[in-house]
């Protein structure tokens, strides 16, 4: 007889740890369930993410080269086309920016001169303006903004920065040793100084 109730009882304990052990497969079953959907969730939430930030890269990168390129364009015979290409590098999306002639890449800094890099520089502080949101106030301060442009388009970047600032509403106030830059402005204020004081005279007025 005791060798018959021991049997049972190692049975009821074996039934009572079957028991557990079912109970324990299934939540582990409903926890793979779980765990299952969330990672779908967060590959749909990735994937999302994914298409948000590659479709405002093409509309970052429309909108900058449409901005500089027309601006080279304004002020140059032969323009460059400037180009906005966005590279993943160590994990991280980075953004080359370079001209384009003839098909061929050039690096902007390394470029030929006459002033391209200025008036690129010029337009990417517009194109930046122009994202923002909400913008900053629409007054941009310019500290010769295109000391190393060839004299012989002084002229044209003048009348690109008046196209500019009617387009865009943008007040621009320019510090610059070139006459030809202002050409087509509204008015112009001379600065001399006079025994360590600045004076400052109203010479026109469009």
């Amino acid at each position: 007889m005791n060798n018959i109730q021991l049997l049972r009882n190692k049975l009821e304990q074996s039934k009572g740890a079957k028991a557990q052990l079912e109970t324990s497969l299934t939540n582990l079953q409903v926890q793979l369930k779980e765990k299952g959907r969330s990672l779908r969730q967060h590959e749909q939430a990735k994937e999302i993410i994914r298409t948000v930030g590659q479709k405002t890269q093409e509309q970052i990168q429309f909108h900058i080269e449409d901005i500089v390129s027309m601006a080279l364009d304004a002020v140059f015979d032969n323009p460059y086309k400037f180009a906005v290409e966005f590279i993943q590098r160590r994990n991280k999306t980075e953004c080359d920016l370079y001209f384009v002639r003839d098909g061929n890449k050039v690096d902007p800094l390394t470029a030929s001169g006459v002033g391209a890099v200025d008036v690129a520089a010029f337009a990417l502080r517009i194109a930046s303006w122009s994202m923002s949101s909400p913008h900053s106030r629409n007054t941009i301060i310019l500290d010769e903004p295109f000391r190393f442009l060839s004299k012989n388009y002084q002229e044209q970047a003048s009348l690109m920065l008046k196209e500019i600032s009617q387009k865009l509403g943008i007040q621009m106030i320019i510090i610059s040793h070139e006459e030809a830059l202002t050409e087509n402005v509204d008015a112009i204020f001379q600065v001399s100084i006079k025994k360590g004081i600045s004076d400052v005279k109203r010479i026109n007025s469009k």
